[in-house]
């Protein structure tokens, strides 16, 4: 039994809290988790922590961001309550695949609301205009205040940015003629044509970003902000299990457990694939090459990458992506390798990919199976034979409804860490593959 520790347990996965606490030989905390009638998150905590190691259980699974606030909440009562240390044990790191955002080829977002910087006559990127604004025809031959250049500039603004289509285009003709008269010999000096209003020929103006050389998309760091959430909130240690991007674990001040999941993907090929050195595994992607290359060759096995050939520059193409198989599948059992299955249609393409190719049979294992929205059903019609998953997020529902489905419980590892944290004992055998 270990002494002097609490382990607290969120709503997000109960299950696996209470297995922890069964290979500890201890019972969870009391805690009461609740919402109050307004949807505000409720937290109490039972008893005492005052001057124990707490350990806080909450997966990045479900409703993730009350599960977050939940989490943050009770690591801040148990920093208030004057506990000794507060780690929060995260089977599933939330927003981990949030840097994942695609972008197209030229460098611009998928989409881009219409303003006046986002026009394509606007002559300065975004990161490269001048300091000090200026116009294109250079500085005013008048001999006042510049006001009337000032005055012809706003005329030739507005002119740009006139729609055609509107009924009042008389009323701005005169207007128009004049300021072409006025420019039409300074823009033939630069070799640009008269004509500057950038309208197609249909009359209907043009929504499409084009952004110009240098152009650069500023994303939200999702895994930034909650690491300084997590930390500001009082946490002093972070244990999480196989990362979607390792380098979150530089995001944090303090200290970050990255645990694999692969010791147990390992043994689960050794026990239950038959003549597992003429099995062949495979990474569906080439994100995943180097966590299935690891396994590979611990296991003196053949490797294989799908690859996708285009790489499609929508989130709503991403599916419609062709795929290449790199590798030699015909007459072996195929073995996927990933972290993370969510809608599962990279696996389920790759099952179908691989059975093409020859392979006798497709089994699927992976570290968090999140499964949600059509994932189960889409499993069910695949090609794959098997889907081996871990209980990082609850899986109970995903049994009953997937025959195909195979869980691989955690507890114990987590359990093993947590046990080895606390009395100060190093982890690097959780690492070990044999």
């Amino acid at each position: 039994m270990v002494r002097n520790i609490v382990v607290l347990g969120g709503t997000s996965h109960p299950e696996l809290t209470h297995t922890i606490c069964q290979h500890l030989n201890i019972r969870p905390a009391n805690v009461l988790l609740s919402k109050f009638a307004n949807g505000e998150t409720r937290v109490e905590i039972g008893e005492s922590v005052r001057g124990k190691d707490v350990y806080i259980v909450q997966s990045g699974s479900g409703k993730v961001n009350d599960n977050l606030m939940e989490l943050l909440i009770t690591i801040s009562a148990c920093r208030t309550a004057s506990a000794k240390k507060v780690t929060a044990v995260l089977p599933l790191f939330p927003y981990s695949r949030q840097s994942d955002i695609p972008y197209n080829k030229s460098g611009a977002p998928l989409s881009k609301a219409s303003n006046l910087y986002n026009k394509p006559d606007f002559p300065y990127a975004i990161d490269t205009a001048p300091q000090t604004p200026r116009s294109e025809n250079g500085l005013s031959k008048s001999l006042s205040n510049g006001v009337d250049h000032v005055e012809k500039s706003l005329a030739k603004t507005h002119i740009h940015d006139f729609d055609p289509s509107s009924p009042n285009e008389a009323s701005y003709s005169h207007s128009k003629r004049q300021s072409s008269e006025t420019t039409d010999s300074t823009q033939s000096v630069n070799g640009q044509s008269s004509s500057t209003n950038h309208v197609p020929e249909n009359g209907a103006k043009s929504n499409v970003f084009t952004p110009r050389p240098g152009y650069k998309q500023w994303v939200a760091q999702a895994g930034t902000l909650v690491a300084d959430l997590l930390t500001c909130a009082g946490a002093d240690h972070i244990i999480t299990m196989d990362l979607h991007d390792a380098q979150y674990q530089g995001f944090f001040d303090i200290p970050v457990d990255n645990l694999y999941g692969r010791p147990l993907l390992t043994n689960f090929i050794r026990q239950n694939i038959s003549n597992y050195k003429n099995a062949i595994v495979v990474s569906p992607d080439a994100g995943g090459a180097k966590r299935a290359t690891a396994i590979a060759d611990s296991l003196g096995m053949a490797f294989a990458l799908i690859h996708k050939e285009r790489r499609p520059t929508r989130i709503t193409d991403r599916q419609n992506a062709t795929m290449m198989l790199v590798g030699d599948v015909a007459g072996r059992t195929a073995i996927l390798i990933d972290d993370l299955a969510d809608t599962s249609n990279t696996i389920t393409r790759a099952a179908r990919l691989l059975k093409k190719e020859g392979a006798t049979s497709v089994v699927a294992l992976l570290t968090h199976g999140i499964l949600s929205g059509e994932a189960i059903d889409r499993i069910n019609k695949s090609d794959l034979d098997k889907v081996v998953v871990t209980n990082s997020v609850p899986q109970h529902e995903h049994l009953k409804r997937c025959p195909k489905l195979q869980m691989l419980d955690i507890g114990h590892v987590f359990a093993e860490a947590i046990r080895r944290v606390h009395h100060g004992e190093s982890i690097s055998v959780l690492f070990s593959y044999d």
